[in-house]
């Protein structure tokens, strides 16, 4: 296979070796954050730049395994928002939600059964929902 489509897939799913590679070894500075709080700046970074799911995945993961809670992370999204904007946010839950093994979307879908206790309840409260959308734009 082409050397080019190789390091496409591999960025693509965020090789760390690859990662390693190509970035020079002096533009990676000391840090004086713990592993911890380094990580959960890389996932406040990750979301203000907007990143792509396996981006989410990588920070999420550092995260993990540097000690931080699934709650840390969550804090992390929220942290930002003033900085990034409620619209970026709510962009990027979902992909962060995913990267903690959490499916967002399919979670609110769940919530527009047929069941006695319906969401319909719900929209008697706010009115139509956004521009005909069929998922619901926020919980109760």
């Amino acid at each position: 296979m082409d050397d080019y489509k190789e390091h496409l897939r591999r960025l693509a799913v965020h090789d760390e070796a690859l990662v390693k590679e190509i970035l020079p070894e002096e533009t990676r500075p000391a840090c004086a954050l713990d592993q911890r709080t380094a990580a959960l700046v890389r996932i406040a970074a990750t979301i203000a730049v907007d990143a792509a799911p396996s981006s989410f995945q990588h920070a999420v993961a550092v995260a993990l395994a540097a000690g931080a809670t699934n709650g840390e992370i969550v804090a992390t999204l929220e942290a930002v928002t003033p900085v990034t904007g409620t619209a970026r946010v709510v962009d990027c839950a979902p992909r962060l939600a995913l990267a903690l093994g959490y499916d967002v979307e399919e979670a609110l879908e769940s919530l527009d059964g047929d069941t006695p206790d319906s969401p319909d309840r719900y929209e008697e409260s706010r009115g139509p929902r956004a521009h005909g959308s069929s998922k619901r734009t926020s919980l109760p």
